[in-house]
């Protein structure tokens, strides 16, 4: 019940006309006020960043089971190195009747596919003449001149062999390395080879017989020159160098530069990183795969400086694939076990050069065994989608060493502090919290509506 205030004083005829008109000025005012906030929050809301914890990211984060029946073994022995799980054995052997779970033969580029901007993980992905793509151990740069999308990789459309007599590891011969361009992240045109191989000098580091892989393109807005750093070696992996190449556009040609070992140590599995300062970074599987270095490019991009660090010592990592987020820094790497896959681990570090902590394995959903294969692939690289700060998608390749062309492509969405209930997890006495880094397993999959700012 209201209480009547004795203490008012009364209001006559006048003041009550004038006191309404008062308050509906007010509540006009009130109302156009409102509507230009709304208009102004609107207006924001088209142009920065949704949070992590909207509706956009409920569908990526679904926990998806991915199940299937494991044939009993059988006995006939199998060439590759022992694995770590039965789906695994099963994945390397090539007459096992899991063959079309591993290496389904539908495409994921359809004209009028209902699934169209659909991924498809482990489907064969077609460029729009209708080829499979071949960007294998690549990376995606964005260049902000054209607002194109453009995707690197090694081009394996050769015949798969064993090296070193029959005694070696599978591999094609050096065709060189593809470009893929797109607006979507999902329609990409071929460019062509932008850095192609060698035929007729054989002591060119080039050359088809040799070795390049995981090329990886960053831009020089000093040089204004896309420069190009891969992984050279010899048919028997002696040379473990990294090649340095050079382009005024993003679809080349690319002009090579030759090859070193940078700071003086072999170097196999690579990536480079450019931060938001614009320093860019080598990071590469060193010393036997023993240990990861990591040092700063000089500022054209050409060659390494004298700092140097190195981590994860002993632990035998490779496949780096670095990236940023609130200004921590992640890496994903596999382990070393040639074409099987195996399981992959999160690290993270407060500073690039500093300390890195390991903090398990990001791989959610599928089954046990699919997690702790890295649902049977290997990292590449983890591009960020700007508009969605925390979601990436993390590129990997599921490698078919029995014929490398057909070698497919394992891209998911990777969150950083995902659901609102996964709390920060402290791996071990003394370390710092950090934050829970998730790749979501899923059939299918589409970016969130309105990732894309440019399209």
């Amino acid at each position: 019940m209201r209480m009547k205030n004795l203490y008012r004083k009364p209001i006559t005829t006048a003041g009550s006309r004038y006191c309404s008109i008062s308050v509906l000025i007010i509540w006009t005012l009130l109302i156009l006020v409102s509507i230009f906030l709304l208009h102004l929050y609107s207006s924001f809301n088209m142009i920065q960043p949704q949070p992590l914890a909207s509706f956009h990211f409920h569908q990526l984060q679904q926990i998806e089971n991915h199940n299937f029946q494991i044939p009993p073994p059988n006995k006939k022995s199998l060439p590759q190195i022992k694995s770590i799980t039965p789906l695994v054995d099963e994945f390397l052997d090539q007459d096992s009747s899991l063959r079309e779970v591993f290496f389904p033969m539908e495409t994921i580029r359809k004209r009028n596919d209902s699934y169209n901007n659909y991924y498809f993980p482990g489907r064969i992905w077609l460029d729009t003449d209708g080829n499979p793509i071949q960007a294998h151990g690549g990376c995606v740069l964005f260049d902000e001149s054209s607002t194109t999308y453009y995707w690197y990789g090694e081009y394996k459309d050769g015949p798969t062999y064993l090296a070193n007599h029959n005694k070696g590891p599978a591999r094609v011969d050096i065709i060189g390395v593809g470009c893929y361009s797109s607006k979507d992240l999902w329609t990409w045109k071929n460019e062509g080879i932008v850095l192609s191989a060698e035929k007729t000098n054989k002591t060119h580091d080039l050359h088809k017989s040799n070795v390049l892989e995981r090329p990886k393109v960053i831009y020089n807005e000093k040089t204004r020159k896309y420069v190009m750093w891969m992984h050279i070696d010899s048919a028997n992996y002696a040379k473990a160098s990294i090649g340095i190449a050079i382009s005024d556009t993003p679809i080349g040609p690319f002009e090579y530069l030759g090859s070193q070992r940078p700071h003086g140590y072999q170097s196999r599995d690579m990536t480079v990183f450019k931060d938001e300062d614009g320093v860019a970074y080598l990071i590469y599987s060193s010393e036997g795969n023993n240990v990861m270095h990591i040092g700063p490019l000089t500022e054209n991009y050409l060659n390494v400086t004298s700092v140097m660090r190195r981590v994860f010592v002993g632990q035998r990592r490779e496949a780096p694939a670095m990236f940023k987020h609130k200004g921590t820094y992640y890496m994903i790497t596999s382990g070393c076990t040639g074409w099987a896959p195996n399981e992959a681990l999160v690290h993270a570090s407060d500073s690039i050069l500093g300390t890195w902590e390991t903090i398990g394995n990001p791989c959610v959903g599928g089954n046990k065994m699919f997690r702790v294969s890295t649902f049977l692939a290997q990292s590449a690289f983890v591009l960020p989608l700007k508009r969605f700060p925390g979601l990436f998608i993390f590129m990997a390749d599921r490698w078919n060493p029995g014929e490398l062309r057909d070698s497919r492509y394992v891209w998911l969405p990777l969150i950083v502090d995902g659901h609102d209930d996964d709390q920060a997890i402290e791996y071990g006495f003394g370390y710092r919290l950090w934050a829970r880094v998730s790749i979501y397993w899923h059939r299918k999959w589409k970016l969130p509506l309105g990732w894309n700012t440019f399209k």
